[in-house]
C-alpha cells in the first residue's frame, strides 16, 4: 500500500510540475521526478550506503592504525561496483556477526593479536548501539574486520618474512575478494575451509584444543626418579614407572592409567606407540634421555603446535594433490613417496647438520643417476680433501678419487659417497637425493651430519617406484646399472614433484600427533615473528 501511496504522489507531483511549469521548467520536473523516485528507493531499506573511492580514503584517515589493509578493502569494492557488502534491507548481514563470534575466537586458530579500534567494532554488535557511527564508516569496519581475519587465518605471516628465516617452499595466493564471495555463499567455510587451507593445518588446530584441555586439567605432572638406573626394563618397577605411565595415558599411547608401578606388557605397548610416534629408536627401554623428553613443558609443546599452524597457512593445499609426488619432513627424519594419494614407500633420511642446513624449497625429480659420480663440491675440496691429501699421499687413490678437469671426483661404486643411484632435482642450491654406503647411520635417532644434500635408506626401492610403470626400465635393467661399474642417466618421462618442509609437529590421519626435535631451532625464530605486533 506505502508503494501505491508513494507512486500516487510521484504522478501527482510530476502532473502539477507539468502544469505550472510547462513553458520553461522541463529539467526542474526531472529532478524532482527522480528524487521522489530515489526517495521510493531508499524506503525499502535501511539505509543507503554510498560507498567510492574518496569516502575509502577518508575512512583510513580517520582510523590510521587500519591502513595496512586500505589496498585490500579498496580491492573488495572496486570488484563489487562500490556496492554495500555488509548491509541488506534488514540491516547488518547475518554473517558478519559470524565474523565476529570468529575474530573473538581466534586464540582457537593458535592466534593472539588485536584489532585495532576493537571497541569500536564491538559496539556495532551490542544489543543496543550507542556509537556515532554511520552506516558507511559501519560498512568499512567491517571489511577492515573482515581482511585482518583473513589474513591471519588464511594467509599467515608475509612472504618477505617467510623468505628470510629460510621458507622457499612455493607460497600459496590468497584473493581476498574471491575468498569472500565463497564464504558468504557457504559462511560454514569460515570454519573449515580445505580448498583454501592445508588440511593438516586443521588437525593441528584439534591437537591445539586437546593439549589446551591437558593444561588447564593440571595432568601433565613431572616425571621423577626414585633412583637413577642406566634405563628401566620390562619387569622393572618403580614409582618412575607408575608416573610414566600416568602421562602415557594423557597422551593417548595407552587406554588407561592402571596405576601400577610395574613395567608390563600394557606399558610396554605404549612405550612402543610413544617411541614411534616421534621417531624414535623402537626398543623397550626407558632411558634418561626418554624420560627428559617426557618432562618437556606442556607450554612448549603447546607453541610448538602453533607454530607449525602457522607453517600450514603458506601452503597451498593442491601441494599434495599431485598423483605422484615425494614429501620430506626435516625434523622426522623422513621420506615419504605419495601415488593417487596412498603412501607407497616410507624411508629413513639424514639431512643437512646446522652448519650446512638442508633447504626448504620444492622443485621435480627429473633424473635418476645410476652408479653415479660424486663431483666433490668447492668447500669440501678445500676444508676436508686438501688437508687429508696432505697427510696421506695416495688419499685420492685409497677413496676412489680422481682429477677431472680441474676438479675432484669420486668414481662409481659401493663406497662412492652417493651410494649406488641419487635422484637430480633443480635447484639453486645444488642439492639432491641420494642412496649411502654409511647405511648404519640410519640407527641413530638424531640424523642431521650430511653437507646439505639427503640421504635416503630406501634409495633403490624409491627408483623401482618411480620406473615401475616405464618398460624401457624392467628391474634387470634397474639392477644391471647400479652395479657400480659406471654412471647411467635415466630422465623421467614425468617430472614428480618434490617437497622438503620443516614441520616439528604433525598428526597422522589416525589424529596421532608427533613431535620432533627442531634440529635447525627454528620454531622459536617463527614464534617470535608471529606473536609480534607487526607480523601481518
Amino acid at each position: 500500500m506505502r508503494n501505491f501511496v508513494v507512486s500516487f504522489v510521484i504522478i501527482f507531483f510530476g502532473f502539477t510540475l507539468a502544469i505550472v511549469y510547462r513553458n520553461n521548467k522541463e529539467n526542474e520536473m526531472v529532478k524532482a521526478i527522480a528524487i521522489a523516485l530515489s526517495l521510493q528507493k531508499s524506503s525499502d531499506a535501511k539505509s543507503v550506503i554510498l560507498i567510492n573511492s574518496a569516502i575509502i580514503s577518508d575512512f583510513f584517515k580517520k582510523y590510521p592504525d587500519l591502513k595496512k589493509y586500505k589496498s585490500d578493502v579498496s580491492a573488495l569494492y572496486k570488484k563489487r561496483n562500490y556496492k554495500s557488502i555488509w548491509y541488506d534491507r534488514k540491516g547488518v548481514i547475518e554473517f558478519a556477526n559470524l565474523l565476529y563470534s570468529k575474530v573473538n575466537l581466534l586464540d582457537e586458530e593458535g592466534i593472539a593479536s588485536n584489532l585495532a579500534y576493537k571497541d569500536k567494532i564491538d559496539g556495532i554488535f551490542k544489543e543496543k548501539r550507542t556509537d556515532d557511527l554511520s552506516p558507511v564508516y559501519t560498512e568499512l569496519l567491517l571489511s577492515s574486520l573482515y581482511v585482518f581475519y583473513a589474513k591471519k587465518v588464511f594467509q599467515g605471516i608475509d612472504t618477505k618474512k617467510i623468505r628470510e628465516i629460510g621458507w622457499f617452499l612455493p607460497r600459496k595466493n590468497v584473493s581476498y575478494e574471491n575468498l569472500l564471495d565463497s564464504l558468504l555463499v557457504d559462511p560454514q567455510l569460515l570454519s573449515r575451509n580445505e580448498k583454501q587451507v592445508f588440511g593438516q593445518y586443521y588437525k593441528l588446530r584439534e591437537a591445539l584444543k586437546k593439549y589446551r584441555q591437558i593444561e588447564q586439567n593440571g595432568n601433565w605432572n613431572p616425571i621423577t626418579t626414585d633412583f637413577l638406573p642406566k634405563e628401566y626394563k620390562p619387569g622393572d618397577s618403580s614409582k618412575t614407572i607408575g608416573q610414566i605411565r600416568q602421562r602415557l595415558a594423557v597422551t593417548g599411547d595407552i587406554k588407561q592409567d592402571s596405576k601400577s608401578n610395574l613395567y608390563d606388557k600394557e606399558l610396554m605397548a605404549g612405550v612402543l606407540n610413544y617411541k614411534k610416534r616421534n621417531s624414535m629408536k623402537m626398543d623397550y627401554s626407558i632411558t634418561s634421555m626418554l624420560i627428559q623428553r617426557m618432562n618437556t613443558p606442556i607450554e612448549k609443546y603447546i607453541k610448538a603446535i602453533i607454530v607449525n599452524m602457522e607453517r600450514c597457512r603458506w601452503i597451498a593445499p593442491e601441494m599434495t594433490k599431485a598423483d605422484e609426488y615425494i614429501i620430506i619432513n626435516i625434523p622426522s627424519f623422513k621420506l615419504i613417496f605419495k601415488r593417487n594419494g596412498k603412501k607407497e614407500l616410507e624411508s629413513d633420511v639424514f639431512v643437512g647438520e646446522t652448519m650446512n642446513e638442508t633447504v626448504i624449497i620444492s622443485s621435480n625429480v627429473t633424473q635418476i643417476v645410476f652408479s653415479p659420480y660424486w663431483n666433490v663440491p668447492n668447500s669440501i675440496i678445500e676444508n676436508e680433501l686438501i688437508p687429508a691429501m696432505s697427510r696421506e699421499k695416495n688419499y685420492l687413490e685409497a677413496h676412489n678419487m680422481e682429477w677431472n678437469n680441474g676438479k675432484i671426483r669420486q668414481k662409481p661404486g659401493e663406497k662412492n659417497a652417493l651410494g649406488l643411484v641419487k635422484f637430480i632435482f633443480p635447484n639453486a642450491n645444488d642439492i639432491y637425493l641420494h642412496d649411502t654406503p654409511s647405511k648404519s647411520l640410519f640407527e641413530s635417532e638424531y640424523r642431521a651430519y650430511s653437507h646439505g644434500c639427503i640421504n635416503m635408506s630406501k634409495a633403490k626401492e624409491l627408483a623401482l617406484l618411480l620406473l615401475k610403470d616405464d618398460p624401457d626400465w624392467p628391474i634387470e635393467r634397474i639392477n644391471d646399472a647400479m652395479k657400480g661399474e659406471k654412471e647411467t642417466i635415466c630422465i623421467l618421462k614425468k617430472k614428480i614433484p618434490i617437497h622438503i618442509g620443516y614441520f616439528t609437529t604433525w598428526v597422522n590421519d589416525s589424529g596421532e600427533i608427533s613431535f620432533y626435535n627442531d634440529v635447525y631451532e627454528r620454531d622459536d625464530r617463527l614464534a617470535e615473528l608471529l606473536f609480534s605486533d607487526d607480523s601481518k
